[in-house]
This record gives C-alpha cells, structure tokens and sequence, in this order.
C-alpha cells in the first residue's frame, strides 16, 4: 500500500517542483553566476588601465595614447566579443543585456574617437569622446537598474 501511494505521489511532488520553476530566475542566475564572468573581468580590467591615465590620474597625451593603443582598446574590443557571446535564454533578460550591449559599444567609439583625437591633436574629438562615453553611462546605469529590478521581481538577489 505505501509503495502504492508512494508511487503515485512521488511524480505528482515532480510535477508540482516544475510548475513552481522561475525561468527568469534561472536565467539571471546563469547570466550574473556564469556567463558575465569573464565579460566583467576584462571589462574591469579596461577601464581600470583607461581611469589610469585620466582625470587626476592624467599625465601627458603620450601616455594616455600608449594605453588606449594597448590596452584599452584592445581589451574593451574582447570584452564587447564576450558580450556578443553570452548565451541568455529569456526575453526579460535578453532586453536588458541589449542595453548593455550598446552603452558598450557607445564606449568602445569612444575610446577609439579619444586615440583618434590624440593622433589628430583635436579638441573637439575630445569633446565628442567626452559626450559618447556620458551616453555610455547613461545606457550602463539603465542596464544595472533594469537588471536590479527584474532580479527584484523575480527574487533573486546579488552580493
């Protein structure tokens, strides 16, 4: 007899667990766990060298040159291919990662435009560069609040 039961209650407990799955939820999960570890650690890497030579950090446009040319560039270049290359399975998420994906590639312009500023000694490429990479933020600060949020809808929370 509780073999019996056992029998026809076990499935039903498996049926029940999968309608209470969150796909949302596993894809955030993935997303942040997984597949935008190494995209967040070049894109940290990036940024760190080009705050290196910028604001008060800033030495002479040589300097400034050698590392965009080195790597910023080509390290913001690997990072926005790792994007490219995040596998992301729900629409939610997918969206939001489609805001990231062009305050990157808003970024990236920028940098180029500064080393092409740099060759060119013109201030007004400057200007255009400094006004990109606002537009930039702007998408970036857009990607992390939708991000939040969707993780707030759907319980999940990050450290």
């Amino acid at each position: 007899m509780k073999k019996g039961l056992l029998a026809i209650v076990f499935p039903f407990i498996l049926l029940l667990s999968g309608c209470f799955s969150d796909p949302v939820q596993d894809d955030l999960l993935n997303y942040v766990n997984k597949e935008m570890k190494q995209p967040g650690k070049l894109e940290a890497a990036a940024i760190s060298a080009y705050e290196s030579e910028t604001g008060a950090n800033y030495q002479d446009d040589q300097k400034l040159y050698d590392v965009l040319t080195k790597k910023v560039i080509p390290t913001y270049n690997e990072f926005i291919q790792e994007l490219n290359s995040v596998k992301i399975e729900t629409d939610e998420l997918k969206e939001i990662h489609k805001i990231y994906m062009e305050g990157a590639n808003i970024q990236y312009k920028a940098f180029v435009k500064i080393k092409q500023a740099l060759e060119a000694q013109d201030p007004a490429m400057i200007q255009e560069a400094n006004d990109m990479l606002a537009d930039a933020k702007v998408h970036i600060l857009e990607y992390k609040t939708k991000l939040n949020q969707l993780a707030k809808e759907h319980n999940v929370k990050f450290n």
